[in-house]
């Protein structure tokens, strides 16, 4: 039950992530706009940072029956270890590294950057299918 409720949860993030490559491809303004808001106020902050510990605790949960556990377990680990250590760092050095990060993407970077999240949504749906 727990491997199916893990791929499951790494199937919607993977699909999630190949959309925010659309978004950056489609509307890098609107990706940036996104970034810049990341850490802004508390409920943006502590609300991003407990949604990335749901693909987290997937990736852990289903790593041992997909093709790469040890990548996939440790992606978890490290995904829930910078988002505790981000939620434990004042609030406004995670949003200004969110503005620094809007700053130097401008949308020709951003739409440069676009295939990643599709070969790295890709990969998850590889992983685990």
């Amino acid at each position: 039950m727990q491997i199916t409720v893990g791929k499951l949860i790494v199937i919607v993030f993977a699909v999630f992530i190949i959309a925010v490559g659309f978004l950056m491809l489609l509307r890098p303004e609107k990706a940036r706009e996104i970034l810049r808001k990341a850490g802004s106020t508390p409920l943006i902050n502590y609300g991003e940072l407990s949604l990335r510990l749901i693909p987290a605790i997937g990736l852990i949960l289903c790593a041992h029956a997909s093709k790469f556990p040890q990548f996939l377990a440790l992606l978890g680990w490290f995904m829930i270890g910078t988002s505790l250590l981000l939620m434990l760092l004042p609030r406004k050095f995670h949003h200004a590294y969110a503005l620094q990060s809007a700053g130097i993407l401008n949308p020709l970077r951003i739409r440069a950057l676009a295939p990643l999240s599709f070969i790295f949504g890709g990969f998850l749906l590889y992983a685990v299918l």
